[in-house]
């Protein structure tokens, strides 16, 4: 079998489709990767050195979130296009709704990670304004949708949002993502830290809660502090809390550094319709000290410490309870560690797809 497989390098999507194209290769799929977003650097790539039958296209064409994006996108569709005809794949597998409309007899399973929509009802709590660019958006993804053989959510939640904003699919299935539990250190002492990560120019992943009050102990917060789309405005308020530390984007290498020398991670997001970074911490036995959003509930529930939604005050108490007492801090860090290399492996993960996978082929075969 032959699968072309689309990505971003922007964020946790890249980390995602790792895990699944190398284990598609490992079961001797052969698998051609087309990235979009930005050119990867070197490091995002190593992974790929010594994977027999992987074909790479990387290019920096805009996704479909951004805005101004309408151009790129029918380029990026017109090469996807023409990388097809060339590569003949039995099976697409689109990690952007655009490309679910792409013009060829192909099957499709597209996956839903998030989307403005659903984000902007989440963060905002209103619909986005009305303006040529949402009205166009919501065409594109709802087309997106509607033309693919199945379309894949990382979790309950998100499958809803899908067909409560957009359209209802052909076919909807849930597959958690997963991670390699080899890939992080679980077994490193701890030091006095709370961990976060995420994009910080992205007022869904919620970091500065962790600057709106005093919390029991030192907070690293790591990630991306300029938007994509802009030229400058670095996160407003570092300048506050003293016991704040604050990381640049970091390295795979980094992040299990990271997240081995922390006792807890501070998932504060108020939009995060799966999250990896929880998963790679939990894999690292941080305990998990979450957001009460239904996402979040739905994947962590018995496995984490729960705060109210936005909640500074409901956090740092929730912080202080693991802090004040070690022994609890450690039995939830093992919860999570449980928890994670069983719900959220990539093997698992990986399993999953390829049933889909194998059931759309069974199908187109039998149209043919």
């Amino acid at each position: 079998m032959h699968i072309l497989v689309t990505a971003d390098t922007v964020g946790g999507v890249w980390s995602y489709a790792r895990e699944l194209v190398s284990g598609l290769v490992r079961r001797g799929i052969r698998v051609t990767l087309v990235s979009f977003g930005d050119i990867p650097r070197a490091e995002q790539t190593e992974w790929m050195d010594g994977l027999p039958g992987l074909d790479y296209h990387p290019t920096a064409f805009k996704l479909e979130w951004m805005q101004d994006c309408e151009s790129d996108l029918a380029a990026s569709a017109e090469y996807l296009e023409s990388i097809i005809r060339e590569s003949k794949p039995d099976l697409l597998h689109l990690n952007q709704f655009y490309y679910g409309a792409l013009r060829c007899n192909v099957p499709r399973v597209v996956v839903a990670h998030s989307d403005v929509v659903s984000w902007w009802m989440e963060v905002r709590q209103q619909e986005p304004l009305e303006s040529d660019w949402t009205r166009w958006y919501r065409a594109v993804v709802s087309r997106g949708i509607a033309k693919a053989n199945a379309v894949v959510a990382p979790s309950k939640w998100m499958l809803e949002q899908v067909s409560k904003h957009y359209v209802t699919p052909i076919w909807g299935s849930v597959i958690y993502n997963g991670r390699n539990p080899l890939l992080f250190n679980p077994h490193m002492s701890k030091d006095e830290l709370i961990v976060t990560v995420g994009r910080i120019w992205d007022s869904g992943k919620n970091a500065g809660l962790l600057l709106q009050e005093q919390m029991p102990a030192p907070v690293t917060i790591a990630g991306s502090e300029r938007h994509p789309e802009s030229k400058g405005g670095a996160f407003g308020e570092k300048e506050h809390r003293p016991n704040i530390h604050f990381e640049p984007r970091q390295n795979e290498k980094q992040l299990c550094q990271l997240f081995a020398r922390a006792p807890i991670y501070a998932a504060t997001s108020r939009y995060e319709p799966f999250g990896l970074a929880p998963v790679e911490a939990a894999l690292s036995r941080c305990a998990i000290v979450a957001s009460d959003i239904a996402p979040f509930r739905e994947l962590w529930t018995g496995a984490a410490v729960f705060f109210r939604n936005n909640d500074a005050r409901s956090l740092c108490e929730a912080l202080e309870s693991l802090v004040r007492e070690p022994e609890l801090c450690q039995q939830y860090a093992n919860l999570a560690y449980n928890h994670a290399r069983q719900k959220f492996n990539a093997e698992r993960m990986v399993d999953e797809y390829l049933n889909i996978y194998k059931s759309l082929a069974t199908a187109a075969a039998r149209i043919a």
